[in-house]
Order: structure tokens, then C-alpha cells, then sequence
């Protein structure tokens, strides 16, 4: 026979409950759900969602499948990321050497780029590094002006140097939270730095940073949209030119918004399921 304590006990608990279930997500679905529905049914809200998107429904029937804006902002996105996980990775090992020269050197590029706001660096690389790195090439004898240098490849050397400040620094936490006993355990069986880190240090490392990398990647799909400073046509950009020409402001940011929404929502479940598959394959 149950008490009044323990009737209370139960509906504190499932008030509890209701107070930590997610209901921002029921909201967040309905909007979706609207605007899809939008999508599908009014027709200046398709006219705005295929331009930004860089397609034609035309185009897509006739088997001409561009989809100009999302390419170029996925494109951006994945070809700077591997640029700074290249530089993030090699920064990191070096800020954990002990040799003097390669901590300060990438400390230096470390404390630098990152208090340099991002679009500034991004600017900074496409109108003054540019330029730079133009004339020494002609110095070498090799016939380039700045005009071969498309404003995406630009982009993408820029965010991948700036994220790269940031990456150094996970891959830095992550290969010193390793236990110096596993270093001694890996010279005691006589491996050397290079094998050490490739089979014992850096497969724990990634594990244990993969969150954190996975934040860096979801963030640099946002940042991406900075490359519309320089004129990529991106989809941030391809809604700067739609709203320009008609001035439908609302419907335009709205569905560039939502355009980004759900690619951060797709990309943090496909993160969530790598960490999940990776700790499990560790587990076992």
C-alpha cells in the first residue's frame, strides 16, 4: 500500500522529469516543420530557398544538379578543416617538444593567430599575404599574379591557418593528458618518438579530443560565411545578392538561417555517432 510520502516522492519525480525533457526541441521541430512546409507550398519561399541553395528546379529535372551555394559552403568547410587539423596537428607536437626552438616557434604562431579575430585574418590573407606571396614566387621565376589565386582557395588558407591555432591546442591538451607511463612503457620496448606517438599516444588522444574537434568543425561551418566578405558565392553570399535585388530581408535571412541550422544539426549528429562508434570500438 503506497504512503503520501511516497505519492509525493513519485510526482516530484516526474515533475523532475518533465522539467529536464527537452521541450525547446518540440519547438525548434514545428519551426522546421514550417518552414518546410513553406518550402513545398508558397512560392516565394521556393523562389528564396533555390537561389540560396545555387540550384534550379529546372536545372535539377534536366539532371543539371549544381547546387552552387551548399557545394562551395561545404567545399570551404571540409578543404580548410583538413588544412587545420594538417597544422593543428603539427603545431600541437610541436608545442609538447622539448626542444626550445619548435615550442617557441609554434607557441608564437599559436598565441598569435588566435588573437587575431577571424575576419580580419581573413582579409589579411587574401589582400596583403596574397600579394606577397605572388611577388616572391615571380622572384623564383615562376609567371602568377594574384588574379590566378581564386578568392575560395583564399577562404579556405585562411580559415584553415586560423583554426589551426585553435586545433594546436586541442591536439596539445590531448597528448599531454596521456600518462607519462605509457611513454616508458613504449621506450621500454624499444620504440622510438615517431612510433610512439603513432600507436600509442595520438589513437588514445583523438579519442579522448574528438569532441572538441567535432566543435571546431560545426564552428567552422558558421565561420565559413565570412567568405562572403571577399565574394565566394556561398549561400550567405547568394542571400546578400537575392535580398539586394528584391529586398525581402525577412524571408531571406530566415531561410539562410535555417539553412545553417540544419547543416550544424546534421553535422553534430554525425559527430555524436563517430564518438559513439569510436568509444565503443575502444571498449571492446
Amino acid at each position: 500500500m503506497s504512503t503520501p510520502t511516497a505519492g509525493r516522492s513519485r510526482l516530484l519525480g516526474s515533475l523532475d522529469r518533465m522539467a529536464e525533457w527537452p521541450w525547446w526541441l518540440l519547438v525548434a521541430i514545428f519551426l522546421g516543420l514550417y518552414i518546410v512546409f513553406l518550402i513545398l507550398t508558397d512560392q516565394q519561399t521556393q523562389k528564396t530557398f533555390w537561389f540560396i541553395i545555387g540550384q534550379t528546379p529546372e536545372g535539377l529535372l534536366n539532371g543539371q544538379i549544381l547546387f552552387k551555394g551548399i557545394t562551395i559552403t561545404l567545399t570551404v568547410t571540409l578543404v580548410a578543416y583538413s588544412l587545420s587539423l594538417a597544422i593543428g596537428l603539427t603545431l600541437g607536437l610541436m608545442r609538447t617538444s622539448t626542444n626550445p626552438i619548435l615550442y617557441n616557434v609554434a607557441s608564437f604562431y599559436v598565441e598569435l593567430v588566435r588573437g587575431v579575430p577571424m575576419l580580419v585574418l581573413l582579409l589579411y590573407v587574401a589582400f596583403a599575404l596574397t600579394p606577397l606571396a605572388v611577388s616572391a614566387l615571380n622572384l623564383l621565376g615562376i609567371p602568377i599574379t594574384t588574379r590566378d589565386i581564386p578568392n575560395e582557395m583564399r577562404a579556405i588558407i585562411a580559415l584553415g591557418l586560423g583554426y589551426g591555432a585553435f586545433s594546436a591546442e586541442i591536439f596539445r591538451a590531448g597528448i599531454q593528458s596521456i600518462e607519462k607511463g605509457q611513454y616508458e612503457a613504449a621506450r621500454a620496448l624499444g620504440m622510438n618518438y615517431y612510433q610512439t606517438m603513432r600507436y600509442i599516444v595520438l589513437p588514445q588522444a583523438i579519442r579522448r579530443i574528438l569532441p572538441a574537434l567535432g566543435n571546431d568543425f560545426v564552428s567552422m561551418v558558421k565561420d565559413s560565411s565570412l567568405v562572403a566578405i571577399l565574394g565566394v558565392q556561398d549561400i550567405t553570399q547568394l542571400t546578400r545578392l537575392y535580398y539586394s535585388g528584391n529586398f525581402l530581408y525577412m524571408q531571406s535571412l530566415t531561410m539562410l538561417a535555417f539553412i545553417y541550422l540544419s547543416l550544424v544539426v546534421f553535422l553534430n549528429r554525425l559527430v555524436r555517432w563517430m564518438e559513439h562508434r569510436l568509444h565503443r570500438g575502444y571498449a571492446r
